[in-house]
């Protein structure tokens, strides 16, 4: 089942967030990840990058198999789920997407985007990530189709230093 987890007690609803004016496509961030797990730092990032940007709102991702992890011990992708369900659960701008984990199999972020342009028709996407990933970004699938999808937002991690 696809769909969408809203911060407030984790129910699910197909379509997230409230209608803007037509005069205006929704901002939304998309922060995919593996969140194992989900802590301060990604909720600060997304609060952050939500204020910068102007977005409406801030959709979190939890894949369900990150590539750049295979063969790594990871959290079942349901716990991680459920953590990041309760962890957005007092910001009601942030909802948690099933879009990776109801597929199944390795995540891409080509493959996320797609799945919730049809989820969000009328929306800009902006993809919040590391700066540290973007900046490996042409390993990603489909890297040369990426930017016309979503704006690519990058926040530096602790320790990283951007070159």
């Amino acid at each position: 089942m696809s769909g969408t987890a809203t911060a407030s007690g984790g129910a699910r609803a197909e379509a997230a967030a409230p209608r803007t004016p037509a005069s205006r496509r929704r901002a939304v961030g998309i922060m995919g990840g593996t969140f194992d797990p989900i802590h301060h730092g990604h909720l600060v990032a997304a609060s952050e990058v939500m204020d910068a940007f102007g977005l409406d709102q801030v959709v979190f991702v939890p894949a369900s198999v990150q590539p750049f992890k295979e063969g790594k011990r990871v959290t079942p992708a349901e716990h991680r789920y459920l953590m990041t369900v309760i962890a957005t659960a007092s910001n009601p701008r942030f909802v948690v997407s099933r879009v990776d984990i109801d597929r199944g199999g390795t995540t891409y972020t080509i493959d996320t985007l797609a799945d919730l342009r049809a989820e969000y028709p009328d929306a800009d996407f902006s993809f919040i990530t590391g700066a540290d990933a973007l900046a490996h970004i042409a390993q990603w699938k489909d890297s040369d189709t990426l930017f016309e999808q979503a704006h690519f937002v990058g926040v530096t991690r602790p320790g990283h230093v951007l070159a």
